[in-house]
């Protein structure tokens, strides 16, 4: 059984406020928690439309509008987001479900889905997720700098979601897979390692 963020916290109403400590205190011991981060900021357009999927508090968010991109957040949890808001009242912070209509409807340069996010999503609803994220990116042209937007999507492949599913679900949902990874710092992708950082575009995109 998929453990989704809705089930984790109806079963512990304190696992938003533990889960958000807990990068807090990486933060304090000096652990570095911005490698995902600094991979999206080289692969946008300086001042670029940033989707952060599943933002948390905000901590992938912060960097890069620290760094000029124009930042949206998603998240279906409020405290996340009122955390996120606290900390960085200039980005834009929705709490919204990715499954729904109505979010974030941008068009982005960069999407991007980190920390597992995709993972703890209902199996029902992967689909529909896929697709609406498809939607959000930008088509050729109608980039910040004139390219079209991609999609960057990280979670471990043992948490009931494999590879050969993903990329038939990104395939309904009118996505091509362009490039994968094992970590976010660009080691070449292997079944063995368990984990993903993929890079998609629209797949009517050439």
């Amino acid at each position: 059984m998929t453990m989704t963020w809705k089930s984790i916290v109806a079963a512990n109403p304190d696992h938003s406020r533990n889960y958000a400590q807990r990068w807090d205190d990486m933060v304090d011991e000096g652990v570095d928690i911005d490698g995902e981060a600094r991979l999206v900021d080289a692969m946008a357009p300086r001042g670029a439309r940033i989707l952060d999927v599943g933002c948390g508090q905000g901590r992938m968010g912060i960097y890069l509008h620290e760094r000029g991109h124009q930042v949206t957040g998603v998240d279906l949890d409020p405290y996340l987001i009122e955390r996120a808001r606290e900390a960085c009242p200039e980005a834009t912070w929705e709490v919204a479900d990715l499954a729904d209509d109505g979010w974030a409807t941008g068009p982005f340069d960069l999407l991007v889905s980190a920390g597992n996010v995709l993972a703890f999503v209902d199996p029902a609803d992967r689909g529909r997720v896929l697709a609406n994220l498809a939607t959000r990116i930008a088509p050729a042209g109608e980039g910040t700098d004139g390219a079209a937007g991609r999609l960057v999507v990280g979670f471990g492949l043992d948490r009931g979601w494999t590879r050969e599913e993903f990329d038939a679900a990104a395939d309904h949902a009118g996505l091509r897979v362009e490039q994968r990874w094992s970590t976010w710092d660009l080691r070449p992708f292997t079944d063995a390692d368990g984990f993903q950082v993929a890079v998609l575009v629209r797949a009517d995109e050439t």
